[in-house]
């Protein structure tokens, strides 16, 4: 199984109300439908453990995915996945994009 971690702040003048609920609404039902993403969850930086400030960055998204050949070259050039990212990038603000591989 790979996994995709996103990593972003939102852009300046978005509300984390209304990003929020693009997740819920838009995101999680178009990126959850396909067939190659096992799961997936957007998770708020609320705080850090240990040390002051605040997180580096405002989202963290974990997607489970599990054919990435297939991903790859079907679902992320595809019209579902470029509308939704093209709407994501609406959004976030230079996000990051980690393919990450469990250690065993």
């Amino acid at each position: 199984m790979t996994r995709i971690i996103i990593m972003y702040k939102l852009k300046d003048g978005v509300s984390k109300d209304d990003f929020e609920a693009w997740v819920r609404e838009t995101d999680y039902p178009t990126m959850r439908g396909l067939t190659r993403v096992s799961s997936f969850h957007t998770h708020r930086a609320d705080s850090l453990l240990i040390g002051k400030g605040k997180p580096s960055v405002d989202y963290v998204e974990i997607f489970e995915i599990n054919d990435m050949v297939g991903f790859a070259s079907e679902d992320l050039p595809g019209e579902t996945v470029q509308e939704i990212m093209g709407q994501f990038m609406g959004f976030a603000d230079e996000p990051e994009f980690i393919i990450a591989e469990t250690v065993a």
